[in-house]
C-alpha cells in the first residue's frame, strides 16, 4: 500500500491483520488527518522511513508480534530516530500489566487496552491526542538545564566585562581630565616663564624692540583667548562623557541584577545525566557516587532502552558502558549523534580497557571523554563537572 505523507504529523497503524488496522484507522480517521496503515512485513521500514509518523499505534494481537516489529525497526534506528515519534500499543486483558511495565520502562510511550473487541474509541482517541501534544511540546521545547546554565553564565561573565570596562572607561576619564588639567597648568607656566625671561631682559638679543609690558599683556591675551577656551572646551566634553557613563551605568542596573539573579538560578539547577548500563550493580554504583552532586539521574538498561527514554527526556550529560548485548556503546552514541538535536549532547563513555581501537571508534562514533573502570570517583565527578561547564556546549 503506498501512501503520500504530508507535512502535517501522521499517524501510521501497523499491523499483520489488514482488517484490524482497517478497524483502527476507521476509529481514527474522524478525528485525525493524515492516518496511514501499513500491514506488509517487508515493507514495514520502508514505510516508516517513508511516512516518518508522529504516532506509530501497533495494532497487533499479541505483545510478541509489537516488539518483533519495533525489533525490525530498531535495525535501522538511526535514520528512524531522526525524527522523535510516540509509540501507542493496543493490547488485551492477559498482557495489560506487561504492557504497562512496558510502558514505565519507555518502551512504549502509551497502551489501550483493544483487544478483544474491547473497542474503546474514546481512549485510542485521548492517546493519540496526548502522544500528538507530547510530540508537539518536543518540537518547541526550549533549552536543556545545561544550555540554559551555558546562556545564562555567559550572561553573569558578560555582566562582569561589562562592569570591568565601565570602570576602566571611568578611570581613563579620569586620568584624561587630569591630564587636561595638568596640560593647562603646564601651559600656564610656560607662558608666564617665557613673559618673565622677556621682562627680564634674557631673551633681549632676539626681541630688542619689544616693551615689556607689551609682552606680558600679549601672552596674557593668549592664554585667555587663544589657550584656555579649547581647554576648557576639552573638559566640558569629557564631564559630558563621565555623565554618559555614568546614566549608562545606572541604566544598565536592572539588567545587571537580573544576570546576578540568573547566575544564582544556575547554581541551583540540577543538570540530568542519563546513565546507560547493562548491569545493575554499575549502575547503583554510579548512582551512589553522583547523588550527593547535584545531578538528576536517569537510568537504561541497553542502548535500545537509552533511544527510546531520549524521545521523550532530553538528558544534559550520557554516561555510556561500551560493552552491552546486543547494542553496544558506541553503536548507540553513533545513533544518537545522528539526530541533529543530539548533535551536540556530551556523551561519556565508560570502558573496561584504555584499547586504542575502542577510543579511535567512541570518538569516530561522536564520545566527548572517556572514564575507565574500575571507577575513579574523583575524576569520574571532574569530567561530569567539565562537561557542564558553558564552553564544553559551545
Amino acid at each position: 500500500m503506498r501512501n503520500t505523507p504530508t507535512a502535517a504529523p501522521s499517524i501510521l497503524i501497523a499491523s499483520d491483520n489488514a482488517t484490524d488496522a482497517s478497524m483502527v484507522k476507521g476509529l481514527l480517521a474522524g478525528a485525525f488527518g493524515n492516518v496511514f496503515t501499513c500491514t506488509d512485513s517487508a515493507q514495514a521500514v520502508e514505510d516508516f522511513e517513508r511516512l516518518m509518523p508522529g504516532v506509530l499505534v501497533l495494532a497487533f494481537d499479541t505483545l510478541e508480534k509489537s516488539e518483533r516489529y519495533c525489533l525490525g525497526l530498531d535495525r535501522r534506528r538511526g535514520k528512524i530516530d531522526s525524527r522523535p515519534h510516540r509509540t501507542v500499543i493496543l493490547c488485551d486483558k492477559e498482557e495489560v500489566r506487561q504492557v504497562a511495565e512496558l510502558c514505565i520502562k519507555q518502551s512504549f510511550d502509551d497502551y489501550v487496552l483493544f483487544w478483544p473487541m474491547n473497542h474503546d474509541a474514546q481512549r485510542l482517541h485521548m492517546s493519540v491526542h496526548h502522544a500528538l501534544r507530547e510530540l508537539s511540546a518536543r518540537n518547541h521545547e526550549g533549552p536543556s538545564v545545561a544550555e540554559f546554565a551555558a546562556q545564562a553564565r555567559r550572561l553573569s561573565e558578560l555582566q562582569v566585562l561589562f562592569d570591568q570596562h565601565i570602570a576602566s572607561g571611568g578611570r581613563r576619564i579620569e586620568n584624561a581630565n587630569l591630564a587636561i588639567e595638568q596640560a593647562g597648568q603646564d601651559i600656564d607656566a610656560a607662558l608666564q616663564g617665557f613673559s618673565r625671561r622677556l621682562g627680564q631682559g634674557a631673551l633681549q638679543n632676539g626681541v630688542q624692540d619689544l616693551e615689556s609690558a607689551a609682552i606680558e599683556q600679549e601672552v596674557a591675551r593668549l592664554e585667555r583667548d587663544e589657550i584656555h577656551p579649547p581647554l576648557r572646551l576639552v573638559a566640558e566634553s569629557m564631564q559630558a562623557l563621565q555623565h554618559w557613563v555614568d546614566e549608562f551605568r545606572q541604566e544598565c542596573a536592572p539588567q545587571a541584577q537580573a544576570a546576578r539573579a540568573a547566575s544564582a538560578v544556575v547554581d541551583r539547577l540540577r543538570p540530568t545525566v542519563l546513565i546507560v548500563d547493562d548491569d545493575d550493580f554499575q549502575r547503583k554504583l554510579l548512582a551512589r557516587i553522583l547523588q550527593a552532586q547535584n545531578y538528576e539521574l536517569l537510568f537504561a538498561t541497553s542502548g535500545a532502552e537509552a533511544l527510546n527514554s531520549m524521545r521523550k527526556t532530553r538528558p544534559d550529560i550520557v554516561l555510556m558502558d561500551v560493552l552491552m548485548p546486543g547494542m553496544d556503546g558506541i553503536e548507540t552514541t553513533r545513533r544518537l549523534k545522528a539526530v541533529p538535536q543530539f548533535a551536540n549532547l556530551p556523551v561519556i563513555m565508560i570502558t573496561g580497557k584504555s584499547d586504542g581501537t575502542v577510543v579511535a571508534d567512541s570518538l569516530r562514533a561522536g564520545a566527548a571523554d572517556f572514564v575507565v573502570k574500575p571507577l575513579d570517583r574523583d575524576k569520574l565527578i571532574a569530567k561530569l563537572a567539565r562537561w557542564s561547564r558553558p564552553e564544553a556546549l559551545s
